[in-house]
């Protein structure tokens, strides 16, 4: 399979959440491909050429962004372990709702949805598991709930003359990533990291630049990725327990030893949601919680995917692998080349 990017004349790409990591690596993508491309996120970007700011759930600023327009890829979201509902739904759903239908009235031809695997994991193990079907009322968590809704609604408005993918890259991670990367090191410092049932969960997780360039992909090969829903990950499904230790070396952090229950853990973090969010109502707490229901069935559940129909849709394979995103990261903390 190649990435090689059938030529093209450069296209007018809309891309939203553009100040996240991933949202940042895809526009830098395309520009490199020599794309016009236009962010949409909430605060100014120091230096951006062409840029809205605004937010999803302001129809007049989502119009202004997709003037012009080409295509769109649609990364900006609410992203939390925890929060309100209504909070999810306003961003989510109803945001991308909006970006959809003035989308389509802008005479935007492709329209690539970034969801996540989460949208169809039920709380049970996924042992080389397919994509599966997006379940509002069966995923677990706001976000996922969320982004659930999204997706079917985005996959329902996929026509000849609109078209539109989901792709969902699974447990990004990378140099600069501060949802995943960060947190494990600042906890592991802190002696604040357990493992869950001894890191023996398999997971699958996906290089920061192997997200991006599977994304960039589904654009170019929309004419076969138009109306599905395609997992994106490196296809080396590892120990949850062996991933964080690494991500502690690159980082000079000692590696998690001490190990607690799954079930024990997934009741906890029940509790500690609860009382997380009652805090937070009281502008008491600002920060994610230490553990939640949902974190710990990511952490000692499996979860990896067929990786086939991706591959073979996409015409696409990860260039990156798990040790040498190791060792950039490594590289990024200024420290050496972990080990195994």
């Amino acid at each position: 399979m190649s990435n090689e990017a059938t030529p093209r004349a450069p296209r007018r790409v809309l891309v939203t959440g553009a100040s996240g990591l991933l949202g940042g690596a895809v526009a830098e993508l395309l520009r490199a491909q020599g794309h016009r491309v236009r962010t949409f996120q909430r605060r100014a970007t120091a230096g951006a050429v062409d840029e809205v700011c605004g937010s999803l759930t302001d129809p007049a600023a989502v119009r202004r962004a997709v003037e012009g327009m080409d295509a769109v890829i649609h990364l900006a979201a609410k992203v939390s372990f925890t929060g309100s509902w209504h909070d999810f739904v306003a961003t989510n759903i109803t945001g991308t709702k909006t970006l959809l239908e003035e989308a389509r009235a802008a005479g935007v031809a492709d329209f690539v949805f970034v969801s996540s695997p989460s949208v169809a994991h039920f709380g049970e193990p996924l042992a080389g598991a397919g994509a599966g079907v997006a379940d509002p009322d069966r995923a677990r968590g706001n976000y996922a709930r969320s982004k659930a809704a999204a997706e079917l609604n985005a996959l329902a408005q996929n026509s000849p003359d609109f078209r539109v993918a989901a792709i969902r890259p699974h447990v990004v991670w990378g140099p600069g990533d501060t949802q995943l990367v960060e947190r494990v090191i600042e906890r592991a410092q802190g002696r604040r990291l357990p493992l869950l049932d001894g890191g023996a969960a398999l997971i699958d997780t996906t290089y920061i630049d192997n997200a991006a360039s599977a994304i960039v992909r589904g654009l170019e090969r929309m004419e076969h990725a138009h109306g599905r829903a395609l997992v994106v990950t490196n296809g080396e499904p590892r120990p949850v327990g062996e991933l964080i230790a690494g991500i502690c070396r690159a980082g000079g952090a000692p590696a998690p030893r001490i190990s607690v229950p799954g079930w024990l853990a997934r009741g906890a973090g029940s509790v500690i949601e609860r009382v997380w969010l009652a805090a937070g109502a009281r502008n008491l707490v600002h920060d994610e919680p230490p553990m939640t229901r949902f974190l710990a069935e990511q952490l000692s559940t499996a979860h990896w995917f067929d990786q086939r129909e991706t591959r073979e849709v996409l015409d696409w394979t990860p260039e990156v692998g798990i040790d040498e995103g190791l060792r950039r990261l490594a590289a990024h903390y200024g420290g050496t080349a972990p080990g195994r």
